[in-house]
């Protein structure tokens, strides 16, 4: 249970979570902590404008900040028990983890009014950095993690942990009372500030903390209410949204035209997925102390081999007498020296390990407690992230990090062969010698390029070098100037890396390493994208009935029922057009031409699954489809020869169509999000040539230019 205690602690203060909330990123905070992290963008900047640009709060000047208010009674959590609260007017500090808050500042008398949210009012979550942009319902727009609280209080319970007051600033203080009424604990400081016994104030049950202790957890779980119309209950779940919604939401809110699905069948669904995803990890985390078992052995293997080799050197040594006494003195330190890098080894892998295991076993056993929760809205609320935290840490144990970087052998061997005046040339035969590190690689500008979304880069290694090389790291930036990842470690020179955005920079560079350690990095090398895409269909994930031709440009079907097939190129970043001619329309089928998802069907009309967002077409109307939901039928249909173009705006996060150069119906999807290909889907009365690399159309340019 103590790994677990990780996972309870607030990344801001450091203390257990005290009314935490859920920001958007799926991370949690301290209420308390969210205000005191809040800063104001310039008026300048619009929220639009700053996710798009994907700024951070931290590229803010934090020196103004001491001038705001960013307070407000509303977002504070803490009026409907009588507190107050005020901006800070002394200058930012930094805790530990590196994030700034202010210190508390003295509560206003009773009579003063909390003043209005700030304007444009941001946050930055301390784990993540994402830039969190708040609307004028302020920190009460995010919902409250009761779900997290109820194992806080648990975990706190068998601890047998002392009750701290709820609305110290800083290190909360011993909890003198509790308010039945507020359900709130105070200490003695607080509840004269904040609950004073007088006004409606006087008529609350004020009752020693462990008897409020019980008489909470004795009390009925509070239902979570909409952060959208704060009072009604979520009632169902809203599966592109992935988050609880009520019925309101479903009638007059954003929720209206999205699929939905019943809460509870949501919540065991989503339960039975994490204990799943648990089961594999439990197998990581068992295979990990079994690994770390035989670390351990390995240690006790490397001194007991060491002696023995020890002893055996100072025979051999001995048997030559003076002669060798010298020698021997140097043959021990070799050896001592190949004994400690073994030692060190090994140790650092067995720490290493053993602070992955713990974190695994926090995580585990904090999802364990989170799967006892009967909170169906509470979970769902998390589920998502937990489940993507169980694979992603499932994954990070199958990356070699089970294999031991030492072995138990010492690979020497003393030859006491030659005579005696061939002493001082005496050596190991097969000593293993550390070799410098490699110097850095030089990239080969004449080799390196781009095609379409792909970059190609080369590199080679010094001429004079005589360094051996084990292998290449290949770093490559998001293609926005952020931070370096690595996208390939091998022996090889050359890599190909698929799968970047349209009309970007990417930065590139490579090292190389061997058993002594990495080399520098090399020269940066900047490489430009395409601007448009150019793309073929492609045969490898198409349906079997699809007949290709013209390099791949042209498909038809020897089916009658609707087959489907995809562009080779997936998109999920920036604007992109292309068009479909109608090479044969026989019979008046009904073709459907949009984008989908990888793992969209393809023995199915495009659009039947919510894999699909398509509009298919006959030759008088057409229909959008997404999850078998026809909407906005609208008149004019195509015949042999007409277009057909599809238009993804990953910017604006839009799909709209035209037929003939002219918009086919209003703009056919929204907030789309994600990575989507090209499709199409047909019969054996249509035939249709695919046309890439393309301008985007009148109608859309001149719509964006009007204010």
């Amino acid at each position: 249970m103590e790994e677990m205690e990780e996972e309870l602690k607030c990344p801001v203060c450091g203390s257990f979570y005290r009314e935490p909330i859920i920001l958007p990123c799926s991370h949690n905070l301290c209420q308390a902590c969210a205000r005191n992290i809040l800063v104001q963008t310039p008026e300048s900047e619009s929220p639009q404008s700053r996710r798009a640009s994907g700024s951070a709060v931290s590229d803010y000047d934090y020196l103004d900040l001491d001038k705001m208010s960013l307070y407000s009674e509303a977002d504070s959590g803490y009026g409907s028990y009588g507190g107050f609260a005020s901006a800070p007017t002394t200058p930012c500090q930094k805790s530990p983890n590196g994030v700034r808050v202010f210190p508390p500042a003295a509560p206003p008398p009773p009579a003063a009014l909390a003043p209005p949210p700030p304007r444009n009012a941001c946050l930055t979550c301390p784990q993540c950095h994402r830039s969190l942009v708040l609307d004028e319902r302020g920190l009460r727009g995010f919902p409250r993690n009761r779900l997290l609280e109820g194992v806080i209080d648990r975990y706190q319970q068998g601890r047998a942990a002392a009750l701290r007051c709820q609305l110290c600033e800083k290190a909360p203080k011993e909890a003198a009372v509790m308010c039945e009424q507020c359900d709130v604990f105070y200490c003695d400081p607080c509840r004269l500030r904040c609950h004073p016994p007088r006004g409606p104030l006087a008529k609350h049950r004020l009752v020693p903390p462990a008897q409020g202790r019980v008489s909470r957890r004795l009390s009925p779980r509070k239902i979570s209410t909409c952060t959208d119309h704060e009072l009604e209950n979520h009632s169902m779940y809203c599966v592109q949204c992935k988050s609880p919604v009520c019925y309101q939401c479903l009638e007059e809110g954003k929720h209206s035209s999205h699929e939905v699905k019943a809460l509870g069948a949501m919540w065991k669904l989503h339960k039975s997925q994490l204990s799943q995803a648990l089961n594999g990890l439990s197998d990581r985390a068992k295979e990990a102390k079994e690994f770390l078992v035989q670390l351990r052995n390995m240690v006790q293997q490397i001194q007991e081999n060491s002696v023995e080799f020890e002893a055996c050197l100072v025979a051999q040594c001995d048997a030559l007498i003076d002669a060798l006494n010298r020698r021997k003195a140097q043959l021990l330190s070799r050896v001592n020296k190949e004994h400690e890098h073994k030692l060190k080894v090994v140790r650092d892998q067995i720490s290493h390990c053993t602070v992955k295991l713990r974190q695994t076993t926090g995580l585990m056993e904090y999802c364990l407690e989170v799967i006892k929760e009967n909170d169906p809205s509470g979970f769902l609320q998390i589920s998502d992230a937990l489940i993507r935290r169980v694979h992603l840490t499932e994954d990070q144990w199958g990356k070699g990090t089970l294999t031991p970087r030492m072995t138990t052998d010492f690979d020497l061997n003393l030859d006491n062969a030659p005579l005696l005046q061939s002493i001082h040339q005496l050596d190991f035969v097969q000593m293993k010698v550390s070799s410098p590190v490699p110097a850095p690689p030089i990239l080969q500008l004449e080799e390196c390029c781009t095609h379409n979304n792909s970059a190609t880069l080369s590199w080679k290694q010094p001429p004079l070098s005589t360094v051996q090389v084990e292998g290449y790291i290949l770093e490559l930036d998001d293609g926005n100037g952020g931070q370096f990842r690595e996208v390939y470690v091998g022996k090889e020179t050359m890599c190909t890396v698929d799968g970047l955005h349209f009309n970007s920079t990417y930065s590139a560079r490579v090292k190389a390493f061997n058993k002594t350690g990495v080399s520098p990095y090399s020269k940066t090398l900047v490489l430009q994208t395409s601007e448009v895409a150019w793309f073929s269909f492609d045969p490898a994930s198409a349906h079997a009935d699809i007949i290709f031709s013209n390099d791949n440009l042209t498909v038809t079907c020897n089916s009658y029922d609707d087959r489907v097939v995809l562009g080779k190129t997936g998109f999920s970043k920036g604007l992109h057009y292309w068009e479909l001619s109608i090479d044969r329309y026989d019979n008046h089928p009904d073709p459907a031409f949009g984008v989908a998802r990888i793992d969209v069907l393809k023995d199915a009309m495009l659009g039947k699954d919510d894999k699909a967002w398509a509009m298919y077409v006959d030759n008088n109307r057409s229909w959008f489809m997404h999850n078998n939901s026809h909407t906005n039928r609208t008149e004019g249909g195509i015949t042999k020869g007409a277009t057909v173009g599809v238009l993804l705006d990953l910017t604006r996060r839009t799909l709209t169509f035209s037929i003939n150069e002219d918009q086919q119906g209003p703009v056919a999807f929204e907030n789309l999000e994600g990575l989507f290909f090209p499709a199409v889907s047909l019969n054996r009365n249509v035939q249709v040539t695919l046309h890439t690399g393309l301008p985007v159309p009148e109608f859309y340019t001149s719509r964006s230019a009007m204010p």
